[in-house]
């Protein structure tokens, strides 16, 4: 038994699901953390605790993680005129409304999202950021500050877009920049934000947008910073029918080619979406070391496809889950989008194709892995983040699941965590956010979005 006392102590767990490198599950489990990583785990009687929370009842996983996210869309969630229209349509039908993004907009999307996310069990997000108009400020920053304020753990990207209608691409004129400018700004993003130090709460990606929104040099330009800075990728990739008929067209080969050529097939590049890809470039992303960001609802809602998540992770690919932005996804539930993983790969691949267990070394340990950070996040294990979900299995919607809390948690529901916790502290308490400030943020939210949305009545 461990005497010591520490600064929290998960105690009396229904089953830790520790996702550790031997898959352990405890009953009965503990976890203890101290300044903000996890300092022991195990079974029995569990040490004593300055603070102390009872998971009878419940299963503690590792904080989940969100890999694909646009925040500032919730300001244009499930907006009709939209509802019915494929990827490009869409995307063009919107960048009007977005043009008018601001820092004050976007903290205050930023935040609502990322609360969004807190209350389905989710510790660490990213966000993929990529409308930048003139004028507009510092958004990044602004949307930082919204998740420090949570205490929300955060993998912003700097995004980008160069290539506007009068190109060949798909934005309007104000909202892109030049190569340079795009590249100077990404540099110094990394500068100010970027915490190398194990356990950091902020780090930053490049993400040029998509092969149809930017330079062919950017992308190539845009891996070489990577490299220099020792920083992560990110981008859409074949996400549908279209993306492939684009990149065939414009490019002269189908997108695992054109990720290839331009320096972006390499461990270092997690790629949102990955529906379309064939067979042969399932192999060459697996060999490559890709991540993929796999986000169900989005690729459902814009009739993109089912992504063969099951062949990519044997290909050897580390496959995370995405929430995509609240205009294609409309709902930031974490655990929406594991429960819809599990459908859809039962129901592409077969009922015995994948299990809940599965989806949840998806939803954490595949994150992890996206964002650079295996075994650090997304595990249950000494040394790692003390970022915990624990989700209650007890009232109606579990009456009868007794045999397996795994199961039980995608198979039951809908739910949200009961606790959200983030390097030992409580984001989400017995399912309500810690922060008081969500009413005066929502009230503030709404004017921003009658405004984004150009509603006057």
């Amino acid at each position: 038994m461990d005497t010591t006392s520490h600064e929290l102590v998960v105690h009396s767990a229904r089953l830790v699901a520790t996702c550790d490198a031997n898959r352990a599950e405890i009953r009965g489990g503990w976890v203890a953390i101290d300044n903000g990583l996890i300092t022991a785990v195990g079974s029995g009687q569990a040490p004593r605790g300055a603070n102390e929370i009872d998971a009878s009842g419940c299963l503690v996983t590792p904080g989940l993680i969100n890999t694909h996210h646009h925040l500032y869309q919730n300001l244009t969630r499930a907006y009709p005129p939209m509802t019915d229209s494929p990827l490009f349509g869409w995307l063009q039908s919107l960048y009007p409304l977005w043009a008018a993004l601001d820092t004050e907009s976007v903290y205050l999307s930023a935040w609502v999202g990322l609360a969004e996310l807190a209350l389905s069990g989710c510790t660490t997000s990213t966000d993929h950021l990529y409308v930048h108009p003139r004028g507009a400020g510092d958004l990044l920053a602004a949307e930082i500050s919204a998740a420090i304020d949570l205490g929300m753990r955060f993998h912003p990207t700097h995004g980008s877009m160069s290539l506007s209608v009068k190109d060949g691409g798909l934005p309007p004129d104000d909202v892109v920049s030049t190569d340079d400018e795009i590249l100077a700004a990404a540099e110094s993003a990394v500068s100010r934000h970027h915490d190398r130090q194990h356990g950091a709460m902020v780090r930053i990606a490049l993400a040029p947008c998509s092969p149809f929104s930017v330079t062919e040099q950017l992308l190539i330009r845009t891996a070489e910073l990577a490299e220099r800075l020792d920083v992560r990728l990110h981008t859409h990739f074949a996400e549908n029918a279209e993306d492939d008929e684009f990149s065939l067209a414009t490019f002269g080969c189908r997108p695992t080619e054109y990720l290839e050529r331009t320096g972006w097939c390499t461990d270092r590049t997690w790629v949102a979406h990955c529906v379309m890809p064939n067979a042969d470039e399932i192999t060459r992303l697996g060999a490559a070391g890709v991540g993929v960001a796999h986000c169900p609802s989005s690729n459902l809602i814009l009739a993109s496809g089912i992504a063969p998540v099951v062949a990519l992770r044997d290909a050897g690919c580390h496959v995370g889950l995405g929430v995509d932005g609240s205009s294609s996804a409309d709902s930031a539930s974490l655990w929406l989008e594991a429960r819809q993983a599990l459908l859809l790969a039962k129901l592409r691949d077969g009922a015995a194709a994948i299990r809940a267990r599965e989806v949840l070394e998806i939803a954490t340990l595949g994150g992890a892995a996206c964002l650079g950070r295996s075994g650090e996040l997304g595990v249950l294990t000494t040394g790692a983040v003390g970022d915990v979900a624990i989700w209650d299995q007890t009232g109606p919607a579990h009456a009868g699941a007794i045999a397996d809390p795994i199961e039980a948690w995608l198979r039951c529901g809908p739910t949200g965590a009961r606790d959200t916790i983030v390097a030992g502290r409580a984001v989400v308490r017995n399912s309500v956010l810690v922060s008081d400030r969500m009413d005066e943020i929502l009230t503030a939210h709404a004017v921003e979005a009658r405004r984004i949305q150009r509603l006057t009545d």
